[in-house]
């Protein structure tokens, strides 16, 4: 059984999509490409364009977000701005998606082409607030489809996401919680993750034992010193809730540790790595395939390195459909770790490429 464990639905994102306003939605989704994988275009010519021009250079919160440049949502999943009346856009999502936004049915049509049999859907904040439309896709193709829920992260400690966290587990049904750190910015990056605050938040997630699919962004400063501080921190939480899984989304960030095509982990980077508690996501052309050719074997050489580090049962594929397909195609996507990565028995890519996985969210194979 294949499960991708990092898919994506959402409604159009023309609207606020769950947010207060389509104006907050729109910010969660600029903040989110003042640093992207693909490339910022003119429109007029196709000449490159600065991403920076996004935000104030100095500033990663959202008060660096800038105001003067028309931010929007395009067709043919393009994110567009205006700057010095020229107008850019980031291929975000794949050409093919004319209007920007991905039913349930999408993904099952992909799943069932392709040959993955289930999918579980992550929830950052730029796609919208997503517990409903998780658990509702949720419901109806619960053969298909796990769900993720998601708080404010830098506010769940409050009675109101409170609340939510346990509708969400209680009530709707969902399977386990995407974390972000990058939704810290929005406030300024006033606290982090493991400040005292929130203390009772990750008790609740321990004693209801939920997952926890955290994505690390190196915040504030978005560099190696700033990630590493956040693995310490990580690392923190690992061991105080030893009993309490985790998954590394993006697994861990070549740019700092693999420039040169193999692993060099700080050791308190390798530290956290290696607690048993703590899994991690390997999907390369999500980030790396406007870079590297197809069947990546660049990143095969890492998937390679992490499993006789760390070993198969430590490893969870994913795609982020339907944004990788910008890059590749959801095939290909899968192909390069089942087809090519061949120094995997066929136990190990069982593990790899659904059995982790299916543990971690209690999915039945």
């Amino acid at each position: 059984m294949i499960i991708d464990c990092h898919a994506h639905v959402f409604q159009h994102w023309a609207g606020a999509c769950g947010h207060a306003s389509r104006e907050v939605h729109w910010k969660y989704i600029q903040k989110n490409l003042t640093r992207p994988a693909a490339k910022v275009r003119r429109a007029v010519d196709g000449a490159p364009g600065d991403p920076q021009a996004l935000f104030t250079p100095g500033d990663n919160t959202w008060a660096g977000l800038r105001d003067d440049i028309q931010f929007r949502v395009g067709p043919y999943g393009r994110l567009e701005y205006t700057l010095d009346g020229k107008d850019y856009y980031i291929q975000y999502m794949p050409v093919g998606m004319a209007q920007l936004e991905a039913p349930p049915e999408l993904q099952l049509a992909q799943m069932s082409y392709v040959g993955v049999d289930h999918c579980v859907l992550q929830a950052g904040m730029n796609y919208g607030r997503m517990n409903d439309y998780n658990a509702f896709c949720q419901r109806q193709y619960p053969d298909k489809l796990t769900g993720l829920f998601q708080v404010d992260e830098p506010m769940a400690d409050t009675p109101g996401w409170m609340q939510e966290l346990d509708r969400a587990r209680r009530q709707l049904g969902l399977r386990g919680i995407y974390y972000q750190l990058d939704t810290f910015s929005r406030y300024g990056f006033q606290w982090t993750f493991d400040d005292r605050r929130f203390d009772g938040f990750w008790e609740t997630l321990a004693s209801m034992r939920i997952p926890v699919f955290f994505e690390a962004t190196a915040i504030p400063s978005y560099d190696a010193r700033s990630y590493i501080a956040n693995l310490q921190r990580l690392d923190g939480l690992l061991t105080r809730f030893p009993a309490m899984r985790w998954l590394l989304v993006m697994g861990p960030p070549v740019q700092f540790f693999a420039r040169h095509g193999t692993w060099h982990f700080p050791d308190e980077v390798a530290r956290a790595y290696g607690r048993e508690n703590l899994q991690m996501e390997i999907m390369f052309p999500i980030t790396w395939g406007g870079v590297w050719e197809y069947p990546y074997p660049e990143a095969q050489a890492l998937i390679r390195d992490l499993r006789d580090r760390y070993g198969a049962h430590k490893l969870i594929w994913g795609s982020d459909m339907p944004n990788v397909e910008r890059f590749c195609t959801y095939r290909q996507s899968l192909d390069y770790v089942l087809k090519h990565c061949e120094f995997l028995p066929a136990k190990e890519k069982e593990l790899i490429l659904g059995g982790n996985v299916a543990d971690l969210c209690g999915i039945e194979q």
